[in-house]
């Protein structure tokens, strides 16, 4: 993806607002919004939904007016709209269905193509209008497990994928992360005679991003449960030390970037090493752990983390 200064009019999913211009290959697009890199390139040539451009080396590239268009397009297809019905609309028709989706559906696939738009855009107005409306819909532990964690999570796939650049991640990870404190610290304190279970939030050393995390410790700690939130890399064998104080407690990572693929069977050797003749329950959420077979019982994983809080819930 590459960066352009020129501005320009947009086309997009919910308000209206003002782009600079970005560049982006068919895969960017595929990871953007779900549909395959062969199906976009069918459209292109049936229905003559997208017109990329080239570089001067005869390269490939799409716009965010591509990219908008086909996140609207997406959306609408997904919900009932045939694509050939889709391509013969005009602008003004696209918006029409839009809004009566909006007021049909409560489609998550709707809000997290807004909020794309908005960290695209870093337009701080439209990504809190989109939470504020979320909210109202389904609340504020709705608005975090439902919309905000599947949001980062497909981040985190663009970011490992060079679709973002580090700023678009930051942007509306502060953000977040803004939302998140505030409705941390309006929880009550847990009971001092509380006998529940005890999870320790971590992130594994070399990994530091936490946003997903804190979601996570949000949602547990507005469930009632005691939450310790021990933060970025942190070395495995101080969790063993937990042992002793909170018997059972139950060790949370959410991982983005470390493990990586490669990595990953040795690094849950190590948690299955430094686990053996203490009580700790190890639960990993992110991508990489996507059809990884657990290494012993007490080891739980978790290809996204609404998986990941269904099971904490549970306990």
């Amino acid at each position: 993806m590459h960066l352009c200064s020129e501005p320009r009019n947009d086309f997009c999913v919910g308000p209206i607002v003002s782009l600079t211009v970005q560049e982006f290959s068919i895969k960017d697009l595929e990871h953007f919004t779900g549909i395959k890199a062969h199906t976009i390139r069918a459209w292109e040539q049936r229905y003559g939904l997208l017109k990329p451009r080239r570089t001067s080396t005869n390269i490939r590239f799409y716009t965010s007016d591509d990219l908008k268009l086909l996140l609207n397009v997406s959306l609408l297809n997904q919900n009932g709209h045939k694509i050939s019905r889709i391509a013969a609309m005009t602008e003004p028709e696209v918006r029409v269905a839009l809004q009566e989706l909006q007021t049909e559906t409560t489609s998550e696939e709707h809000w997290l193509g807004m909020l794309k738009i908005s960290m695209l855009n870093f337009d701080e107005q439209l990504f809190r209008s989109v939470s504020a409306t979320f909210e109202e819909k389904a609340g504020l532990s709705g608005l975090f497990l439902r919309l905000y964690l599947p949001f980062m999570g497909q981040i985190g796939m663009l970011w490992l994928t060079s679709a973002i650049c580090p700023a678009h991640e930051h942007f509306v990870s502060n953000l977040i992360r803004q939302r998140l404190f505030g409705a941390v610290d309006d929880l009550p304190p847990v009971d001092p005679g509380y006998h529940g279970a005890v999870f320790a939030l971590f992130l594994p050393e070399r990994e530091i991003h936490d946003i997903s995390l804190l979601m996570v410790h949000y949602l547990l700690r507005n469930a009632g449960y005691k939450s310790l939130f021990l933060g970025q890399s942190v070395p495995l064998e101080d969790l063993t030390q937990l042992d002793s104080q909170f018997p059972g407690v139950h060790c949370v990572a959410y991982c983005t970037t470390y493990p990586s693929e490669q990595g990953v069977s040795d690094y849950l050797a190590r948690v299955q090493r430094e686990a053996t003749g203490t009580s700790l329950r190890f639960h990993f959420a992110g991508r990489v752990f996507d059809g990884v077979a657990s290494p012993a019982e007490g080891i739980d994983l978790h290809a996204d983390g609404q998986s990941l809080i269904g099971a904490l819930l549970n306990h």
